[in-house]
């Protein structure tokens, strides 16, 4: 990408050289497969709530899943086969252009095998890439109604067998028994990794992690608890037959599973909503650009102008920092876990931004954004499940708030990490050892990047905010019983995540050589963010007074530039036409 190129994704022009010949022909082979189903046929499945069959058929003749989903280890010789995160990135952003559905039969696929590539068992790992090869998708069994995502408990239960019984003596260790829920592709996955807990033993030693076939006649599938062509299933166990090939992790190693697979499969809920609102600025701009109101297009209105600027910037911040996340990702060793901040930064921060992006231009389109004709209203519905499918967007600022201290205040040197689009197999993803230490992990010092920017008007003045949080946890840090209270830290956490934002995106824009008024637009909002946070800690009970002396003088006004935000419509007016989904 240079400073001249498009910023978003157009299937018509879209060719990613940077990428392999294979995967270069599968990108564009789902593109087509998509476009030739046409705009009507896939709006009119979304209506209906049709189970994505024809899409998973052509998963298995491509051989899709196989190839971006199973680590080279597995692939039995086929060098197009690797878990590449770069390129499993871009075909996300593809499913999200084209529908959540599409995204979730994925995602939900990643998440069950998240366990299974990182177990020892052999046999698992080798049935996961046979089934993948043979057009298989997969399921994750970790909630339940009453707990929800909640690892420290479950309720599905494994009675160990008799030594001596009839099932003892054909193999059988355990019998299965409990229920599951919001369990994606549990209507046909071929593998569910489930996450269960012995009866005989109590604490972390007793968790499970084995794979059960959704066709067993001891799973009872009950049903799908959406109306969506996603099939969020849940299902029950009732005597299950466990045997020993089938147990992939036990004891505090399956706690440490779900957490590392949550880890690497739900980081691609960024890419999946920016293919989401990519799609439907084409149809917002198209539309507006054309509509003519009182004599006038729509767009001569200063306010729907500055509706479609501030979410076209947005959007652009939210693939720059998305596509620098996988930079990281894919660098990370045990030595290197910067990636654990900014995953849930892509889970929450990038998928809240695309809920704004659609409110921006829903305001801009009204009653038009909810016809049915149009993908706009079908996103319109389903984009504000992206931040809340894995515990809403609190639990991952409060997981984010871990890393503050760190972050602000105790940088480390790491050697450089730059664009990785190379085809190497992200082999760390299943060996990322015990799940803690978050409050550890050190970062490189962010403050350079900032620096380097400086000339640009709106980054100089988001560091000064930048740099003033970090004076308020030196001089009005919260006190012990704001500390505990997840309200007014929350706020804090939404502070830190706009400088973790900005710094990835300064990061990509150096990188990719974006247009200079693009990056100044962009942190003409963050400061405007970054003042909405401010004035909610205003405004809460329990803050001090120096705090609220803190606050006034936090606040910045962004710096105006007629000329810079008319370059920046123009970049925004020339997406009229640019693209249009076949009939």
């Amino acid at each position: 990408m240079t400073s001249t190129d498009p910023l978003l994704f157009n299937p018509a022009t879209y060719d990613p050289e940077h990428f392999d010949a294979e995967t270069r022909r599968l990108l564009k082979a789902t593109i087509e497969w998509f476009e030739s189903r046409g705009k009507a046929q896939l709006l009119a499945d979304d209506a209906q709530a049709t189970w994505v069959s024809d899409f998973l058929e052509f998963v298995k003749q491509e051989k899709l899943f196989a190839t971006f989903l199973t680590p080279a280890a597995y692939a039995d010789g086929d060098e197009n086969r690797r878990w590449d995160a770069a390129r499993n990135a871009a075909l996300s952003e593809i499913f999200g252009f084209y529908g959540l559905a599409y995204w979730y039969a994925e995602q939900v696929t990643i998440l069950g095998l998240g366990p299974i590539w990182q177990s020892d068992n052999e046999i698992a790992k080798q049935k996961a890439a046979a089934d993948l090869a043979a057009g298989e998708v997969m399921a994750f069994g970790l909630s339940e109604q009453s707990h929800g995502a909640d690892i420290y408990n479950t309720d599905l239960v494994l009675t160990p067998t008799e030594p001596g019984s009839a099932d003892h003596e054909a193999g059988i260790l355990f019998r299965a028994n409990g229920e599951k829920y919001y369990i994606g592709n549990g209507n046909v996955a071929s593998m569910v990794s489930v996450f269960s807990r012995r009866a005989d033993i109590e604490g972390a030693e007793g968790y499970v992690w084995f794979a059960a076939d959704s066709q067993h006649e001891n799973y009872q599938l009950l049903g799908n608890v959406v109306h969506q062509q996603m099939y969020v299933s849940t299902f029950r166990l009732e005597n299950y037959p466990v045997r020993a090939e089938d147990i992939l992790h036990t004891g505090p190693e399956a706690f440490s599973a779900a957490l590392n697979t949550v880890n690497v499969g739900k980081f691609n809920l960024c890419h999946g909503g920016v293919g989401m609102v990519e799609h439907s600025f084409y149809e917002a701009i198209t539309h507006a650009n054309n509509r003519i109101l009182y004599g006038n297009p729509v767009t001569q209105f200063p306010h729907v102008r500055g509706n479609f600027v501030d979410a076209y910037s947005r959007i652009v911040a939210m693939k720059l920092f998305s596509d620098r996340a996988v930079d990281y990702f894919r660098s990370a060793s045990l030595e290197d876990r910067r990636y654990l901040l900014f995953n849930p930064m892509t889970k929450s921060k990038v998928t809240s931004e695309g809920e704004v992006v659609m409110t921006l231009l829903l305001d801009v389109l009204a009653a038009k954004g909810f016809e049915k004709n149009t993908y706009f209203a079908e996103v319109s519905r389903l984009i504000n499940t992206l931040p809340r499918l894995e515990g809403t967007v609190h639990v991952n600022v409060g997981q984010i708030l871990k890393f503050m201290p760190n972050y602000l205040f105790n940088p480390k040197d790491y050697p450089e990490v730059g664009t990785r689009q190379d085809a190497a197999d992200d082999a760390f993803f299943w060996q990322q050892g015990p799940a803690r230490g978050a409050g550890k992990v050190q970062f490189a010092d962010w403050t350079p990047v900032y620096e380097k920017h400086s000339d640009v008007p709106n980054v100089a003045r988001f560091y000064e905010q930048a740099q003033a949080l970090r004076n308020l946890l030196l001089h009005a840090a919260p006190d012990e019983a704001q500390q505990k209270d997840l309200d007014f830290m929350l706020t804090i956490g939404h502070l830190f995540s706009l400088v973790v934002y900005g710094q990835l995106i300064l990061e990509q824009a150096a990188l990719t050589g974006l247009d200079r008024d693009v990056l100044d637009q962009i942190f003409d909002f963050q400061i405007r963010d970054f003042n909405g946070h401010v004035t909610t800690l205003y405004g809460k009970p329990s803050t001090t007074a120096a705090q609220l002396e803190w606050a006034v003088g936090a606040l910045r006004t962004p710096l105006a530039d007629r000329d810079r935000f008319d370059r920046v419509w123009d970049q925004v007016v020339a997406y009229d036409g640019a693209y249009e989904m076949r009939g």
